[in-house]
């Protein structure tokens, strides 16, 4: 079966997970666009929930899918929040960041009751790294803050390129907050915990593509004799 198969399976079973009256976090990405690409139809069919976005690309998809929306001021205590992740370990702990939302997917995630990660099998590892790590920061200060930024790495046995990440354009990407993103080629992280309070002790640093102790739960969809299985991790 193809990633997106695969992706459509994990984002199908995440739909029914939400329950009438809901107030929920959508993700950002390509598996979390299917999730909200299918809760459109439940919406169009008499479901009644509320949405908030974690991008603004998302907003423009739950938008053009029916699914009405609010913001985190408004809805600060979400029920749920269904969204997909670059790589999840046995731990539950995820990288996240790949689409660039990673500031306001974690504080969507960090108000939401449960967060339950929708992935192919593909993005289930040992030990997270593997997926280069985004750390989002704030322009002013890019070469100090990536100095300040490679130490952190060292000081917790890691080791790998640092690059900003480039838009189509050859420009810097920019997150929806305004800020940069510095992709870390690590390969492994041997001490996700202690690599996160290092990153977060840089001044500059804005957030990190860390997400650990937020998921619930995941949703994993894997490729069995041509046909999806769907393994769930945590209480999914």
């Amino acid at each position: 079966m193809s990633p997106a198969e695969l992706k459509r399976a994990a984002a199908a079973r995440a739909v029914g997970l939400v329950e009438d009256g809901m107030r929920l976090g959508l993700g950002t990405g390509s598996t979390a666009a299917l999730f909200v690409e299918l809760l459109g139809e439940r919406v169009r069919a008499g479901l009644s929930v509320v949405g908030v976005p974690t991008s603004e690309a998302t907003r423009v998809a739950a938008e053009a899918a029916g699914i009405p929306l609010t913001t985190l001021d408004a809805a600060p205590d979400l029920d749920l929040t269904i969204d997909g992740a670059d790589e999840i370990d046995p731990q539950l702990r995820l990288i996240k960041g790949g689409g660039g939302a990673l500031l306001r997917e974690k504080i969507v995630a960090a108000a939401s009751r449960r967060m339950v990660v929708i992935v192919d099998g593909a993005k289930r590892v040992e030990t997270l790294g593997r997926f280069p790590l985004p750390i989002e920061v704030v322009p002013f200060g890019l070469v100090a803050t990536t100095l300040a930024v490679a130490a952190a790495l060292r000081s917790t046995g890691c080791a790998g390129p640092l690059a900003v990440r480039k838009g189509a354009d050859g420009a810097p990407f920019v997150t929806d907050g305004g800020h940069f993103i510095l992709d870390a080629g690590l390969s492994r992280i041997p001490d996700p915990e202690a690599l996160g309070r290092a990153l977060v002790a840089v001044p500059g640093v804005v957030e990190h593509g860390l997400f650990l102790g937020l998921a619930t739960g995941a949703i994993v969809a894997e490729a069995a004799d041509g046909q999806p299985r769907i393994v769930t991790l945590g209480a999914a």
